[in-house]
């Protein structure tokens, strides 16, 4: 284990006991595209944080996993050297996702959507989703009837 490793580790420590504010900076800072009055409860953000893009309004609960990459393709290493893959993660602007869900790579979340707490999330969800379960799942719609 290197000492950049090590550091890193340090700080996300340090990153989870600070507020809101200083967390969406700090992953600003790390590439993530990260829009205005947002909340994160979470410091839990893929190695490619550059992959990442959150819209405006946007809260995410504490526990939740954004992963960018797929890791159990270094199981086949030997036979497809250099295999990786890699997805972004677009959250649409006012959304909420609750404690401990997992957003997987390649997906695309609407606008004015609820994700239930939980959740595993992989895909395209068109806006005013309401999205749970494992695999998550659209459940009701909140577009307002004319």
């Amino acid at each position: 284990m290197g000492l950049s490793y090590i550091f890193m580790r340090l700080r996300l420590a340090l990153l989870a006991k600070t507020g809101s504010k200083r967390r969406i900076k700090f992953w600003l800072k790390q590439g993530m595209k990260i829009g205005r009055d947002c909340y994160i409860n979470n410091v839990n953000f893929s190695t490619e944080p550059y992959l990442i893009e959150i819209g405006d309004h946007v809260a995410i609960a504490a526990g939740t996993d954004f992963i960018t990459h797929d890791g159990a393709i270094w199981c086949f290493r030997e036979e497809i050297k250099d295999a990786d893959v890699f997805g972004s993660i677009k959250i649409g602007n006012n959304v909420f996702i609750g404690n401990n869900c997992t957003i997987l790579p390649n997906t695309t979340i609407g606008d004015n959507c609820i994700i239930g707490a939980g959740s595993v999330v992989r895909g395209n969800f068109p806006d005013n989703s309401v999205i749970v379960g494992n695999p998550a799942k659209t459940v009701l719609s909140m577009q307002m009837q004319k």
